[in-house]
């Protein structure tokens, strides 16, 4: 007895009546003709860190290939990412002195000032400059202290100490003036506060820079994937934590509320922060506005694929490109990622 007298098979219809064959578009040819997402070296945006308290390049080692640069390299920083065929950056700062109100961020000798000051006159890049306090303040938080109180990390009320919404919106303001009269052709305000957006475009608007954007942070969460970026910018919490001014990380609702109050305080471009882990936060925001979305894929999803890479387990060339186009194709028109050199010469 015959194997297929046990288990008849079902006849094969005949190929003329399979019409609808997906597979005809995946040749070489017609594939990259009919593909539905492209990804372009100006679609990303690269991450540069100017250290103040530097005089030579320093790696950063949570985040292999990248490194903190003295102001006097920002230049040549810059000219390494644009002859990748990335055309824009962002900044961020690590300055030479702390206190507990980030004083730093809006010196007109500060680091991301005298750094935008430089590449603005020297190279054709799109700056952008980081706008938050966590690198500048001793105690790590992203403003003003509710109390007043400096990194007092030994106290016995430190972890219930929070930011005082109010009072760093009048730094995020005279910070956002200093970074625009640098030369910033976008500013970023990443710290989450209520209202920091309206605040920001009524003091660029009120000093004469309408034409600077705005590319708000409009949904950062609060998450684990962002180790490797506060070893980078020396922007870690002295103590607690920022679970009461970023996001939780269950709530997508919560998101379109936030963008919805940045588009109305004349955001311009909408950030959605991290990218991977939100990848359904970042398609509803794009389907929900229309402005520009941004995502930033972040320090952490950028040392998993490394240390991945690094086992042998990936091939890094091959996954940083799938998950950059992954976040274009969720919606982003603007990726921020540490990969943007490395995928950038491979387009």
């Amino acid at each position: 007895m015959t194997t297929d007298a046990i288990f008849p098979l079902p006849p094969v219809p005949p190929s003329m009546n399979l019409t609808d064959r997906p597979r005809r578009l995946r040749r070489d040819g017609l594939r990259e003709l009919v593909s539905e997402t492209t990804l372009q070296p100006s679609d990303l945006m690269a991450p540069v860190f100017v250290d103040a308290t530097a005089d030579e390049r320093r790696a950063i080692p949570s985040m292999p290939g990248h490194e903190r640069v003295p102001l006097d390299e920002a230049v040549a920083r810059v000219e390494e990412v644009l002859a990748t065929g990335v055309e824009s950056v962002i900044l961020f700062g690590i300055p030479d002195a702390k206190d507990p109100r980030g004083t730093r961020a809006w010196a007109e000798d500060g680091v991301i000032q005298q750094a935008t000051r430089r590449i603005t006159a020297e190279t054709d890049a799109l700056v952008a400059t980081d706008l938050c306090f966590c690198e500048y303040t001793d105690h790590g938080h992203c403003g003003v202290l509710a109390d007043g109180a400096g990194a007092d990390a030994g106290s016995d009320h430190a972890d219930h100490l929070t930011v005082d919404n109010d009072a760093t919106l009048e730094n995020v303001r005279t910070t956002a003036v200093s970074q625009a009269e640098a030369g910033a052709d976008v500013v970023a305000p990443s710290g989450m506060m209520d209202g920091q957006v309206g605040a920001i475009r009524e003091a660029l608007d009120g000093a004469g820079f309408e034409d600077v954007a705005v590319m708000s942070y409009a949904a950062k969460y609060e998450s684990a994937f962002y180790g490797p970026f506060r070893d980078a910018a020396d922007g870690a919490p002295a103590f607690g934590d920022r679970r009461h001014y970023q996001m939780d990380p269950a709530n997508g609702e919560e998101a379109l509320r936030e963008v919805a109050l940045d588009v109305e305080q004349g955001a311009d471009v909408l950030m959605v922060k991290p990218a991977l882990p939100y990848l359904d936060v970042v398609r509803r925001v794009d389907e929900a506005v229309d402005r520009p979305v941004a995502a930033y894929n972040v320090s952490g999803e950028y040392a998993m694929l490394h240390a991945a890479a690094e086992k042998g387990w990936l091939d890094l060339d091959a996954v940083a490109h799938e998950s950059l186009l992954s976040i274009k194709r969720a919606g982003a028109d603007v990726v921020l990622t540490y990969f943007a050199e490395a995928v950038a010469e491979r387009l």
